[in-house]
């Protein structure tokens, strides 16, 4: 008796994104990458420009004070002036993970959203990535170290000089989405003919 073969369709995984955004078609976009934090927040602008990427700048707002409420106004406003600065055409941010505990998650989440809110005022779309795929995307591994990031963005993007970890992790973001947007730019018409059918 003859077997029936079944076909499979592969699709790529798409990252989550505020509803209705796509990557930007232009062959030039400056991408924002965030890795926030309660105490220090990262950040990271580079531009990718026909299918490379191009280091901008990167740094990070560390927050001072006793008062939560005025720690997450300094990431706002310093995000705020980042953005105003550099404008991005799209903005890559880590996803947050579920913490052990509860109020450092909360934290987190809190720290995550004064940064957005910071980014808001050029009306980019937010593509978000997990630590594991920002991981993947750079070293090759989900499970690589701080360290091991810190080296390949240095190389990737041929930087010199010291690169902190917190800035680092944000650069790692914005290649991790300029891959991403990459192959969604490569395979869309694969995609639109098959949608087509």
């Amino acid at each position: 008796m003859a077997r029936r073969s079944r076909s499979r369709r592969w699709t790529l995984p798409i990252p989550t994104r505020s509803p209705g955004a796509a990557v930007n078609p232009a062959s030039t976009v400056r991408v924002l990458g965030l890795d926030p934090g309660s105490i220090l927040t990262g950040y990271a602008v580079i531009e990718c420009v026909d299918g490379h990427a191009r280091y901008l700048t990167s740094g990070s707002i560390r927050t001072a004070g006793d008062s939560f409420p005025e720690r997450l106004s300094q990431i706002f406003r310093c995000t705020a002036e980042v953005t105003r600065q550099w404008q991005p055409q799209e903005i890559a941010v880590e996803r947050v993970f579920l913490h052990r505990n509860a109020d450092s998650a909360l934290k987190l989440g809190q720290a995550r959203g004064a940064a957005l809110c910071g980014v808001f005022s050029v009306a980019a779309p937010v593509f978000e990535y997990s630590a594991r795929e920002v991981k993947q995307a750079v070293v090759g591994t989900g499970a690589a170290q701080k360290e091991q990031v810190q080296l390949m963005v240095k190389h990737l993007l041929q930087l010199s000089g010291d690169l902190k970890a917190d800035s680092a992790d944000a650069v790692a973001i914005a290649l991790c989405h300029a891959n991403t947007r990459r192959m969604q730019l490569l395979t869309q018409p694969f995609r639109q003919s098959g949608a087509a059918r």
